[in-house]
């Protein structure tokens, strides 16, 4: 693949080279442009050309996209459960594929996984791409993306999905390494450019302060991470059509880097924000750890769990654990109520997707008002022991 100039129609107006971010052109002694070791094919230059003379030569790739087809999520699952993720991305799976027109793959790999099959077939998958084998039964990274990549060579789908999880970033990073292509981490929404045909793959950038659109548009399969809960849980829809393919294993035992002597529970407890149905969130505007306490009480009142912004956080407020936003976790609850919590960017990015919002802010003006679907102006030491209050005071009357 390389960038072209056709110098016959070059008028040498120099506008390639003001787009250019990557001072990858030039213009020559004749004051016709001319390609330098800097180019990185970006594309901008052949884009903003008024004369046409900038064109990518890229007639294999063009011929290796075309014999690709397909949108494959890979189904991650640990203890023989199936990630919530990786269902999320079946049905935004689903949807890509109708639009493109094309089918839907799932990928599985691990051991004894008739079960998980079977419940694939519930998610409106067109083919089931299995291999099981015992030194599959747990996650290591050699081995599966070993599978992985047989797979995808087989079925050649133009886009992968994969759950952004902690082991779905790990298997993510290293089959594209091994597939030489491209990979955007972290996606919180996708889409689809009609007109090329491309991926649009959304995500943070900058510490999140501008969301980013990416595409790959020269290399196959197109592949992308997406946070758990940024997309909703589709409806079950069993395929009885749905094709299973058994697929050989091409690994063996010997390709185990590492021997896993045993699993410890997570230390974390019974955190598990990313689960909960009902979050109560602090920030900032919470003023100290003893404050939290009131947001304890009043999720447990909820049947929830409590979360908090990244200041508060980093403020030695409440553990990690807690936090919600691009650099914790991503939620989607069917109730978050933010206390004191005034809505930058980062912590929007990983709770907007919330059913209903309530926001509790003494400043009208503070961010988190324009996403909420429910906001109350007032000062949250007052009106978080009045909810509190009400709450036992009707759980009372209940009983």
């Amino acid at each position: 693949m390389a960038l072209i100039v056709k110098k016959e129609e070059c008028t040498g107006c120099g506008i390639c080279i003001d787009v250019c971010p990557y001072k990858g052109i030039k213009l020559n002694s004749a004051g016709i442009a001319e390609v330098t070791e800097n180019c990185i094919l970006c594309g901008q230059c052949v884009d903003s050309c008024p004369a046409g003379a900038l064109y990518i030569e890229e007639k294999k790739q063009e011929r290796e996209k075309q014999s690709y087809s397909g949108v494959m999520v890979f189904i991650e699952h640990e203890f023989n459960k199936v990630h919530s993720v990786s269902f999320e991305l079946l049905g935004k799976g689903k949807k890509i594929a109708d639009e493109l027109k094309v089918p839907l793959y799932a990928m599985i790999i691990g051991d004894q996984i008739n079960n998980i099959i079977e419940e694939v077939k519930n998610y409106d998958a067109d083919i089931i791409y299995a291999v099981s084998a015992p030194w599959l039964s747990d996650y290591q990274t050699k081995p599966y993306i070993i599978e992985a990549e047989n797979i995808i060579k087989l079925a050649k789908p133009e886009i992968v999905l994969i759950g952004a999880t902690t082991l779905g970033r790990d298997f993510a990073g290293a089959l594209a390494t091994r597939l030489e292509t491209g990979l955007t981490a972290d996606c919180t929404e996708l889409s689809i450019d009609k007109e090329k045909g491309l991926l649009l793959q959304t995500r943070p950038a900058f510490g999140g302060n501008i969301m980013a659109t990416i595409t790959c548009p020269y290399k196959r399969p197109q592949m992308a991470t997406v946070r758990p809960k940024v997309m909703p849980m589709p409806q079950k829809i069993f395929r009885a059509d749905c094709k299973v393919i058994q697929m050989l294993p091409v690994s063996s035992h010997k390709d185990l880097d590492l021997e896993l002597i045993d699993f410890l529970p997570d230390t974390i407890g019974k955190v598990n924000i990313a689960e909960a149905d009902i979050i109560v969130s602090g920030g900032r505007g919470m003023k100290g750890p003893e404050n939290f306490s009131m947001l304890f009480e009043l999720a447990e009142l909820l049947g929830g769990a409590v979360g908090a912004s990244r200041a508060a956080v980093d403020s030695g407020w409440i553990p990690y654990a807690h936090q919600v936003g691009q650099t914790g976790r991503t939620v989607r609850p069917k109730l978050y109520i933010a206390c004191g919590i005034s809505g930058a960017i980062q912590h929007l990015a990983g709770m907007q997707t919330s059913e209903v919002i309530v926001a509790i802010n003494k400043d009208p003006e503070a961010p988190i008002f324009k996403i909420a679907n429910y906001g109350i102006v007032g000062d949250l030491f007052k009106v978080v022991p009045e909810m509190i209050r009400q709450i036992k005071e009707r759980k009372s009357k209940n009983s």
